[in-house]
């Protein structure tokens, strides 16, 4: 009898090890699986690669006002071109991405108090718009053609175990 041993094939691995390979650029930075607060925006620009797709909870979550204008504050010669994917499009600092380079494209579901400024930077060329989706879609678009590099996740509490209590 014969055996053969085969591995896996590069499609079905190739973003576990992406994965992996941008974890390994944050280790230094960490404490574990803890990062401190003075460190994000060194996190960001190693752990994100221009043109990354990457989800930004909007006004859905508590401390996601945190996370954005952390990512505003990376430097667009590092990180820029970026595809943003959020439900919520409520904060000033979500479309400073755009006016400084480190965000390009935009899928959203709502922008309400940021509609006018989405329609300045469309006009001066500066934003693009993938779709505006419902949220059904959004959040199912995630899971088949829209689906992330990156996901900013924030939460009031976190534990060593990697859970995010918001």
């Amino acid at each position: 009898m014969m055996t053969t041993t085969t591995s896996p094939d590069a499609r079905w691995t190739r973003r576990r090890t992406e994965k992996q390979r941008r974890l390994q650029q944050v280790r230094a930075l960490a404490d574990g699986v803890v990062l401190p607060t003075d460190k994000i925006v060194a996190a960001l620009e190693a752990l994100l690669v221009s043109g990354d797709r990457v989800v930004l909870e909007g006004n859905n979550q508590k401390q996601a006002d945190f996370l954005s204008r952390a990512l505003a504050k990376v430097d667009p010669g590092k990180v820029h071109d970026l595809h943003m994917i959020m439900p919520s499009v409520g904060r000033a600092e979500h479309l400073d991405l755009f006016e400084q380079g480190i965000a390009r494209k935009l899928d959203f579901s709502f922008a309400g108090t940021q509609s006018l400024r989405i329609s300045q930077l469309l006009e001066d060329g500066l934003l693009e718009v993938g779709a505006i989706h419902t949220y059904i879609e959004l959040y199912a678009r995630l899971v088949v053609d829209l689906i992330p590099n990156v996901v900013l996740a924030a939460g009031f509490m976190a534990d060593r175990a990697g859970n995010i209590y918001t």
